[in-house]
């Protein structure tokens, strides 16, 4: 799998405005932060650029921050820096955290913004969310979002074009997404994304990357899940619904 190495440089076009805050990418979480103490020790695994990691370092919690990517570990610390939050920041893939920490440190481990599916297929899927659980304590939770991949298998190949311009850093970018969708679920899929630039002068920069995919259906997260130790507490899981989130706890 690629590593995204290439859209971390522009990673922030492919962030809702919403999210695009840490202060907000952390609140659109409360439900779940809200079981936890201040000074909670917290995991964000597929940290991306670190809007959640600050986000959640800026309400007193003890931040551990991961990514398979070298680039966006830099990112990470980068935003950390910023905004003055004290996150630590670990280049590791899953398979690789029971290297780093001990098992049972994390009262919440988050893995967000649609990352599961890089895993590869159902052993590695397995493998990653072993590795979470390992390193909750008793009662701790796994607090996960994802695609709906049912949806987005049903579509088939294509490619998708956002409808409009996305402003960041004084910079407009079109989004496309180039979806190649194996015949069978257990195949391995394709995700292009490219950001199109537009500067004043309109010249276009892309940046682009293929990205590799596993997807999975719902009923195959929660054996997969169960099968690790951990017991769903809470689904939003909706088959028309673009995503969803799930909340297990650590048995």
């Amino acid at each position: 799998m690629t590593g995204y190495d290439v859209l971390a440089e522009v990673y922030e076009w492919l962030i809702s405005d919403a999210k695009l805050p840490p202060a907000e990418f952390a609140a659109s979480f409360d439900d779940v932060l809200n079981l936890l103490p201040s000074n909670a020790h917290v995991l964000d695994c597929s940290c991306g650029t670190g809007q959640l990691a600050v986000g959640l370092a800026g309400r007193g919690m003890q931040v551990v921050a991961t990514d398979a990517s070298e680039a966006m570990v830099r990112r990470t610390t980068e935003l950390s820096e910023e905004f003055g939050a004290s996150v630590r920041a670990v280049r590791a893939n899953w398979e690789e955290l029971p290297d780093h920490f001990q098992d049972g440190t994390f009262d919440m481990a988050f893995c967000v913004g649609n990352s599961l599916h890089h895993a590869a297929g159902a052993t590695g899927r397995g493998a990653a969310l072993e590795s979470m659980s390992r390193l909750l304590r008793p009662g701790g939770r796994l607090v996960l979002t994802s695609r709906t991949w049912e949806l987005v298998r049903a579509r088939g190949s294509r490619l998708e074009i956002s409808d409009r311009l996305v402003r960041r850093n004084g910079r407009d970018a079109v989004v496309v997404y180039r979806w190649e969708i194996a015949p069978h679920w257990e195949e391995e899929h394709h995700i292009e994304i490219a950001i199109a630039q537009v500067d004043a002068t309109g010249l276009v920069l892309v940046r682009s990357e293929l990205l590799s995919c596993w997807p999975y259906r719902y009923e195959e997260l929660e054996v997969e899940l169960h099968r690790v130790g951990l017991q769903t507490e809470l689904s939003t899981f909706d088959l028309d619904a673009e995503n969803y989130m799930v909340v297990a706890s650590k048995v």
